[in-house]
């Protein structure tokens, strides 16, 4: 990666129409997951609360284990054991393939860093 020359004019905001299929998340699922699996990252086990405090209870990604977007339909899901909660840097790198990472092959990645 270069650094960019100090008189180099870099603009952003331009606005573009993106049509896409939004798949509509149940927020009664969202809550049974939740109160089976916690507020942890299923992967890493990070804890928005434990860290902000306050703030941040109750914030945490819930991933669908097999994805919306495979099924293509509505369909009756079951919170327990299709849903884990998940951190959202966890989330961006399951979702980083086509097909996606399971929980299992997430928490064999992970590296903790002593620094």
């Amino acid at each position: 990666m270069t650094v960019q020359d100090s008189s180099t004019v870099l603009s952003e905001g331009t606005v573009s129409q993106v049509f896409v299929n939004r798949y509509e998340r149940s927020k009664q699922a969202r809550t049974a997951c939740i109160e089976h699996h916690g507020c942890r990252c299923a992967v890493c086990g990070f804890d928005f609360e434990k860290v902000y405090g306050p703030i941040g209870q109750n914030k945490i990604h819930v991933h669908h284990l097999i994805p919306l977007s495979g099924i293509r339909q509505e369909y009756e899901i079951d919170p327990v054991r299709d849903l884990r909660p998940v951190c959202p840097n966890c989330h961006l790198i399951i979702h980083s393939k086509r097909e996606p990472f399971t929980i299992e092959e997430m928490k064999g990645m992970i590296r903790f860093s002593s620094q």
